[in-house]
């Protein structure tokens, strides 16, 4: 089978011959996304379309083992005292940086963020640094709700408990500028969520989903919608804002757990009793 863990840290021990970029000791970061670079979306710039695309601990052996050969490319050296917890959300990160950058953004703009998991609050954090208005987040789980709470978010919203659309028109006064969908099938409320001429991103994915939507909301109010599957272009960035501090993901890590104790980490992210766990090696 295969080793899992596409998000992950560690320190080179060993480099092949034609290595020229790393040395032993360097601490590096996994960026798991392997493209060929020579089919018509590569040669095109849409590395994120390959058609030979391969992922670390998904399609080869991942990170969740003391040791890991992967091709040099894959690796981002990464400042040696940034703490470990944050280093090793930059893939999950890296994602959250490519997507913002799809959707026009100005400082003081509302977002409204469909999911309060680690990745809809990996967008609330970054719109923060980039000086965003209003921060609401929308989700059911409870546990949820009350991180994004104490995150200190502006709003954090349960379908089951207040009309969503109205509430984010009322916090906003004409509704959010830019809605991301962090769920994967959720275009439909994100639709309602959306001022006119706005923006929805669309970042989870979902493909046993087929949600409907109105049509006409989006030719009506001017709405413009964004698929985003990130490629390799945001890996760079995403070091720089790691290292600026200005992000720091590790408020994410509500556990540390032993290689050994994997199983029990999985069954914590399965039953929504942690946000995001840490596998120490």
């Amino acid at each position: 089978g295969i080793v899992i863990g596409h998000e992950g840290v560690g320190r080179v021990v060993e480099v092949g011959p034609d290595v020229a970029d790393l040395v032993a000791g360097d601490r590096v970061v996994i960026a798991p996304r392997l493209t060929c670079g020579g089919c018509t979306y590569c040669r095109r710039g849409l590395d994120n379309q390959c058609v030979n695309y391969k992922t670390i601990g998904t399609t080869v052996d991942g990170a969740f083992a003391p040791y890991l050969v992967a091709p040099a490319r894959a690796l981002f050296k990464i400042d040696p005292t940034l703490s470990t917890a944050d280093a090793a959300l930059f893939e999950p990160l890296s994602c959250v940086v490519g997507s913002v950058k799809r959707a026009p953004f100005q400082a003081g703009d509302n977002v409204a963020i469909i999911g309060g998991g680690p990745m809809g609050l990996l967008f609330a954090l970054v719109y923060r640094a980039m000086g965003a208005g209003q921060i609401l987040i929308v989700d059911l789980a409870d546990y949820r709700l009350e991180f994004a709470r104490e995150m200190g978010l502006d709003a954090a919203l349960d379908p089951r408990a207040v009309d969503v659309p109205a509430a984010v028109r009322e916090l906003t006064g004409i509704g959010a500028d830019i809605v991301v969908d962090a769920v994967g099938n959720q275009v439909d409320a994100a639709v309602k969520l959306v001022r006119r001429g706005g923006h929805v991103i669309l970042f989870g994915l979902r493909p046993e989903s087929n949600p409907t939507m109105s049509q006409y909301a989006v030719t009506r109010y001017d709405l413009t919608l964004h698929g985003t599957f990130v490629g390799l272009l945001p890996f760079v960035q995403t070091i720089k804002l790691l290292e600026s501090r200005r992000v720091q993901p590790s408020v994410l890590v509500t556990h540390r757990l032993p290689l050994g104790e994997l199983s029990r980490g999985v069954e914590l992210m399965r039953s929504q009793q942690a946000m995001k766990v840490l596998i120490d090696m």
